[in-house]
């Protein structure tokens, strides 16, 4: 059992906290029971367990167990109540090919956001989402813990998505973008059989060069005194909408 938090195994660990540090290793962390087993039911790679000392947890016996104090746990723990059950899993990385209904994100910046967009997209029956340049890291513990393990259920892709968008309308799919300006309400548009959405940052919105590509400009109506609706439940509404 590993004791000190200067273990150098602790402090590798630790590094898969940075997102420079997960790309180079190709590997991040996911903690919590539900977390845990989402990934073990995947066909993600896990490569290891760390269990703090009071857990008991069936682990496969083909992976290696490591079993730490609970102080050297919560040092590794990025929750302020750790469950003391932690893995290390290998990011995966899947063949690009267009899809009927794809979600394309533009900077969204905040964790839960994009956490929430991927689960939402998931839970939608969207079969990909695409992140593009200044998107927040798909492998933050935040980001995975707001996806509640759809991370593990939807391919992503990451890169330009002005490429992605090229390569969507080259195989007939109408790309929509959510945006106030110059845009029809949703509920007039009837949903297209391949369709791929675009949301934009928090604050900036979709890049005007994305919306130039775009077939179709759309908004959801505000009814009430609001400004606007957050970027994850606007793209909730139009996914549910696009699905049909």
């Amino acid at each position: 059992m590993i004791t000190s938090i200067q273990n150098s195994q602790v402090k590798e660990w630790k590094k898969l906290h940075k997102r420079k540090y997960r790309n180079r290793e190709e590997r991040f962390l996911v903690e919590g029971y539900h977390l845990v087993e989402e990934a073990l039911k995947s066909d993600w790679p896990v490569f290891e367990f760390i269990l703090s000392e009071d857990v008991n947890f069936s682990v496969p016996e083909h992976v290696k167990c490591t079993t730490v104090s609970n102080q050297v746990f919560s040092a590794i723990s990025e929750t302020e109540t750790p469950q003391g059950i932690a893995a290390v899993v290998g990011q995966k990385v899947w063949e690009y090919a267009p899809a009927s209904l794809t979600l394309l994100v533009d900077a969204v910046q905040d964790p839960g956001n994009l956490g929430t967009l991927i689960r939402t997209a998931d839970a939608a029956g969207f079969d990909h989402i695409i992140l593009g340049t200044g998107t927040v890291d798909p492998y933050n513990d935040k980001v995975i813990r707001a996806t509640q393990g759809s991370l593990f259920h939807i391919p992503h892709f990451t890169g330009d998505l002005e490429k992605y968008i090229g390569k969507l309308k080259s195989s007939g799919t109408s790309i929509w973008a959510s945006t106030l300006q110059n845009s029809t309400p949703f509920q007039e548009l009837r949903p297209q059989e391949k369709a791929a959405l675009i949301v934009g940052n928090e604050g900036q919105g979709i890049s005007q060069d994305f919306l130039d590509l775009a077939d179709q400009l759309v908004y959801i109506p505000i009814y009430g005194e609001a400004e606007s609706l957050n970027v994850s439940i606007a793209a909730a509404v139009l996914m549910y909408h696009m699905k049909g």
